[in-house]
């Protein structure tokens, strides 16, 4: 069995420089390889522009609004400047406030702490984690699944329309599957979500990184994402949007920074003045030079041109899904059909092949990274699988013998990093893997499937 290897148009747009580019890593079979870095839908490389950008100010680096000093005034100054950054990398409106948070997830779970006491959420059972599970004090209608863009929107509609008591609403969307890559209906969803009285907030984690997004046209109230999605290193994020139910509720956490005065009363007790400005749900040291490395990434992003950066990604899109169609027992995995758009991220199992030893062998065998499991979509991938919703997948290898039935997927993502060669280099060895068979024995230890370094290489 062979794989075509067609080259990708190099006029498009070339790879942007990221960090690891260099790394070599050791082959259970011997020798080392240049490591191919396929996922990126977890966290995708630092960018070198973002490194270089961090490098330059960590000299400088000083407290945040709470010094006179010249290295506290600098550093206040630049994560300011970061947050108009991102507003204007979101095209956010006027009265938007942009907070800086941990993550996609702490971000949700902030806003899941600042809807009102009587919200009903509404969330597509297809979301990741992040935006599936923090409405926990609320009213949460889970929607089943929809099989095209276009039922998305009619079965949002219909919970809206249908929902009792009618009071405040909120419906929480991805923009682009972390499991399948294709982009949802956002723009259509919001025109529904409005429609009928409810606000949107819109998990651009997926989205951001491969895709402009522009609150104001796509018309969503609050934008979520993550920088070491965004090519930025861990431990910084972003809610973007409206401010009056963020500036209704009680800080996210309380402490210095989101408080603007407090005074001791007659008795005893204690009287806080909270902050009306984005800094009310940033209590605590920020992380100044996690939020510098999301500026620096967005502007980095602008400035190569994203028409560009979408280009060539749609080139790699392409040419993935080709070559995966040339290998009969690949099956990808896809809601809304080969048609849909999508960005690159892409979800497949292989046939005969549980899909963690497939993972681990395209690791110790090729030196390529890739993700296996449910990818923090548990409802998502099952449905997808046509698995029972109590079949005991899970993230990580499952108790299973190679080759049996996988009831969790492989994920392969790149994006405006990834260099042609590993492309190549997957495309060949999934047709290698599924027509020679792995040249290692593997095992499962701690949850993961590894090579026996015990055996020998089978020949």
């Amino acid at each position: 069995m062979s794989v075509s290897t067609a080259a990708i148009d190099p006029s498009v747009c070339a790879p942007l420089p990221v960090l690891g580019q260099d790394v070599t890593v050791p082959l259970v079979t011997g020798g080392e390889v240049t490591y191919a870095a396929l996922d990126y839908a977890a966290s995708a490389p630092a960018l070198q522009r973002v490194w270089d950008d961090v490098a330059a100010y960590a000299p400088y680096y000083g407290s945040v609004h709470r010094g006179a000093g010249y290295l506290s005034q600098l550093s206040t100054d630049l994560f300011e400047n970061s947050r108009r950054t991102v507003a204007e990398f979101l095209d956010c409106r006027a009265d938007d406030q942009v907070v800086f948070t941990r993550s996609t997830t702490d971000s949700l779970n902030l806003l899941a702490a600042a809807i009102p006491a009587d919200c009903q959420v509404f969330v597509f059972e297809t979301e990741h984690h992040a935006s599936l599970l923090p409405w926990r004090d609320a009213q949460v209608t889970y929607l089943n699944a929809p099989r095209t863009p276009a039922q998305a929107v009619e079965t949002l509609e219909r919970a809206l329309a249908d929902r009792d008591p009618y009071g405040p609403a909120l419906v929480c969307v991805t923009g682009a599957s972390n499991v399948t890559g294709e982009l949802w209906p956002v723009k259509e969803l919001a025109a529904a979500a409005h429609a009928h009285g409810a606000r949107i907030v819109l998990d651009a984690a997926q989205l951001a990184p491969h895709h402009p997004v522009d609150i104001a046209e796509l018309d969503v109230d609050w934008v979520a994402f993550s920088g070491h999605k965004l090519y930025a290193p861990f431990g910084s994020g972003v809610l973007a949007g409206r401010s009056d139910w963020l500036l209704a509720a009680e800080p996210y956490l309380a402490g210095g920074g989101a408080s603007r005065k407090v005074a001791r009363r007659a008795d005893g007790g204690v009287d806080v003045d909270w902050h009306t400005t984005a800094a009310r749900h940033e209590a605590g040291s920020p992380n100044v030079i996690g939020v510098y490395s999301i500026a620096s990434a967005c502007k980095a992003l602008t400035e190569a041109g994203f028409d560009n950066l979408v280009a060539r990604e749609q080139e790699l899109v392409s040419r993935v899904r080709e070559g995966l169609a040339e290998v009969p027992e690949v099956q990808v995995l896809s809601l809304f059909g080969d048609d849909a758009p999508r960005v690159g991220v892409i979800s497949f199992v292989v046939r005969g092949w549980n899909s963690s030893h497939f993972a681990a062998a395209l690791s110790a065998e090729y030196g390529i990274g890739v993700r296996d499991g449910l990818f923090c979509a548990h409802p998502l991938v099952r449905t997808l699988l046509g698995s029972d919703p109590q079949d005991p997948g899970e993230c990580g290898a499952p108790e299973a013998e190679p080759g049996e039935r996988s009831l969790n997927a492989i994920r392969v993502s790149f994006g405006a990093g990834t260099p042609d060669e590993h492309i190549e280099r997957f495309l060949r060895a999934v047709s290698e893997l599924v027509s020679d068979g792995a040249q290692w024995k593997y095992r499962t230890e701690d949850g993961r499937c590894v090579p026996d370094r015990g055996t020998a290489a089978q020949v």
